[in-house]
């Protein structure tokens, strides 16, 4: 038997908040280990090692756990946040039949959005608007309330008592003696 190297199509799936990473076991493999590494640099996050019908799991973080079948092997990020944003890539090594084999499956980007984005800050947009549209009411009903006051005052000023004209009442005409 060849070691079948399936064309290792990697089925990423959103869930719940994580991020579930599935790839296809080899098939006619005895032993193999599937590693995941973050960045550039290639930091091991954590892997899976299968051998001798013993499955071994590491992980060297806090977010990733692994998860076998018979059939495929699947890496689940949980709890991601802005600072876990980078380029993810998997490594498989089959060990025996030999000879040994070492290859990338994938480079994947994972992008993760801040939870706070969709809700909070738009309701920090409509606090702040509503706050604006409150003020420029109160400015305008004190404004408002300013003139009203300052047209009494007037009106009330033009019947002054110590004014240059004196307010006169509503005389009759005289009436023509006849002769």
């Amino acid at each position: 038997d060849q070691v079948n190297i399936s064309d290792a199509q990697v089925m990423v799936e959103f869930e719940n908040g994580n991020f579930h990473f599935t790839f296809p076991n080899p098939k006619n493999v005895g032993e193999f280990s599937i590693t995941l590494f973050k960045g550039r640099e290639k930091k091991e996050i954590c892997a899976l090692h299968l051998g001798k019908g013993r499955v071994t799991s590491k992980s060297n973080v806090s977010y990733c756990q692994t998860q076998n079948s018979s059939n495929s092997t699947t890496f689940i990020l949980k709890n991601l946040e802005r600072k876990h944003i980078d380029i993810y890539t998997y490594y498989l090594e089959i060990l025996l039949p030999p000879p040994y084999i070492d290859c990338c499956l994938k480079e994947i980007y994972l992008y993760i959005p801040d939870k706070e984005d969709c809700f909070s800050l738009g309701l920090v947009q409509w606090i702040i608007i509503s706050l604006i549209i409150f003020a420029i009411s109160c400015v305008c009903c004190a404004v408002g309330c300013c003139l009203r006051n300052k047209n009494r005052k007037c009106e009330s000023s033009s019947h002054e008592y110590n004014s240059e004209y004196m307010p006169m009442a509503a005389v009759n005409a005289a009436k023509k003696p006849r002769i």
